[in-house]
C-alpha cells in the first residue's frame, strides 16, 4: 500500500469487474430504485435504454464494491511481503457523476481509477489529498460510468 508522497500522478489501475445480471439488476432497483426500466424486462425495451437497464445508482455501488475488494487484496497482498498496510482515509467528496452509456442486462462493466492531480494539506499534515477519475467500461470498450474522486490519504512518517 502506498504512502501520499508514492502516489504518481497518471497512474490508471484495473479494479475490477463487475457482470450486471437481470436479477442483480431487478434486486438492486427494488431496493433502491424502482423504475419500471430497472424493474421489468419489457418495460427496459419500450423505454429510452432499449432494454433492462441497471440504475445509475447500482453502477455507483458496483464501483465502490470492486474499488474496497482492490484495495483489500492490495493490504492482503503488502501484508504478506510485510509491508506496513497504510490505512486510507475518507473522501471528502466527487463531482462530474456520469452515465454516457446504459448499462443492461447481461453487460460486465470494468472499473478503473487514474490518478489526476494530489496535494499536501496544510490543516492536516498528515494527510494529503489525491484526485483521481473513475471510470467504467462495458465489454465493448464503451465508457458507461466515470466520476471525479478525491480522498484523504496517509504520509510517510517524518523519518521513515
Amino acid at each position: 500500500m502506498q504512502y501520499f508522497e508514492d502516489v504518481v500522478i497518471g497512474a490508471r489501475r484495473e479494479l475490477g469487474a463487475y457482470t450486471f445480471t437481470a436479477e442483480r439488476i431487478k434486486a438492486f432497483a427494488s431496493k433502491y430504485d424502482p423504475q419500471p426500466f430497472h424493474l421489468d424486462e419489457e418495460a427496459g425495451r419500450k423505454s429510452l435504454f432499449g432494454g433492462l437497464a441497471a440504475s445509475g445508482w447500482h453502477t455507483a455501488a458496483a464501483c465502490m464494491r470492486v474499488g474496497v475488494d482492490s484495495r483489500r487484496r492490495a493490504a492482503a497482498a503488502a501484508q504478506a511481503r510485510g509491508e506496513d498496510v497504510v490505512a486510507g482515509g475518507p473522501s471528502p467528496g466527487f463531482k462530474n457523476l456520469k452515465w454516457p452509456k446504459p448499462v443492461l442486462a447481461g453487460d460486465t462493466v470494468t472499473f478503473f481509477s487514474e490518478v489526476t492531480s494530489k496535494r499536501a494539506t496544510v490543516t492536516r499534515p498528515q494527510w494529503g489529498l489525491i484526485f483521481v477519475l473513475n471510470t467504467g467500461e462495458n465489454q465493448r470498450g464503451e465508457l458507461v460510468f466515470s466520476f471525479e474522486a478525491s480522498a484523504f490519504m496517509a504520509r510517510r512518517p517524518r523519518g521513515n
